[in-house]
């Protein structure tokens, strides 16, 4: 079996020694996490709790509150960052990431054009030296799970 860097993440999750950033959220289907690896301050991730590699694999339950959670954490996000809207996008290809996650992502209103659409991945994968710090992670962190835990 391959290693499934997303199944690590909630793992640690569970163990309750991952960052705030990387355990903004939880239900007992699904986890907020912001990415770790991107230059956009509030790119976030909801990755279903169990390993699955498929959307026609979710449960009805886990559909359900699916739908419910990219539309609260939208709003958090616009709340929080200021966005004009959300990017959704799935995809699970990612050879350490191939668990079902969708990217929650803020479309600022002074993106670069070079940035717009699905032109927004070149924020992500980004060198260390580029990424948002763990202390703007954790700022975003806090204010999303406060939304997120009054809605």
């Amino acid at each position: 079996m391959k290693t499934c860097k997303t199944c690590e993440l909630i793992a640690n999750r569970d163990a309750g020694t991952a960052p705030l950033w990387d355990c903004i959220y939880r239900t007992p289907l699904w986890d907020v996490a912001h990415s770790y690896d991107t230059a956009l301050p509030g790119w976030l991730v909801l990755v279903v709790r169990r390993h699955i590699e498929s959307l026609d694999e979710l449960t009805d339950p886990e559909a359900a509150e699916l739908g419910r959670l990219i539309r609260r954490t939208s709003f958090a996000l616009k709340e929080v960052t200021g966005c004009i809207k959300t990017y959704v996008i799935q995809f699970a290809e990612g050879a350490e990431h191939p668990h079902v996650h969708f990217h929650i992502i803020p479309r600022m209103a002074d993106q670069p054009d070079n940035r717009h659409s699905t032109q927004i991945f070149g924020y992500l994968g980004v060198p260390e030296e580029e990424r948002v710090s763990q202390e703007v992670m954790n700022a975003i962190a806090l204010k999303v799970r406060e939304i997120l835990l009054s809605t």
